[in-house]
């Protein structure tokens, strides 16, 4: 089995609903995400998928979350844009962006997301 990871950051404010402290608040992180894929066969050159290919799918998902008020989005509309929620968001939307390139053979292992330097939360299936 090949496993291949990238990071990639954005920028976003968000607010947690229902939560009793200062996250209640808007403010804002300066997220780092690494994303790992797996998979256990190569391409004809021996890549399990080109580095630059894999940052370009998980650049287009983070545009859309740059920027951005989390809680503004459809997604966070009804559930909190925690560091978990996000992970598994971008965790589902690079599987489809996978599947979409035809990269069927390249699956997800994990996604990392770091609020902080020192906090983070990875989302994986088992």
């Amino acid at each position: 089995m090949y496993y291949l990871s990238i990071e990639e950051s954005f920028s976003s404010a968000h607010q947690l609903k229902n939560y009793q402290g200062k996250c209640e608040n808007l403010h804002g992180h300066n997220w780092r995400i690494i994303l790992t894929v797996k998979g256990e066969r190569l391409n004809d050159i021996g890549l399990l998928i080109d580095f630059h290919e894999l940052k370009d799918i998980l650049q287009s998902i983070l545009q859309e979350l740059d920027h951005t008020n989390l809680n503004a989005l459809p997604y966070f509309k009804e559930q909190n844009p925690s560091s978990e929620n996000i992970a598994a968001y971008l965790f589902e939307k690079i599987i489809i962006c996978l599947k979409k390139n035809g990269h069927s053979q390249t699956s997800v292992e994990s996604v990392t997301v770091y609020e902080s330097a020192t906090s983070s939360c990875t989302y994986k299936k088992e």
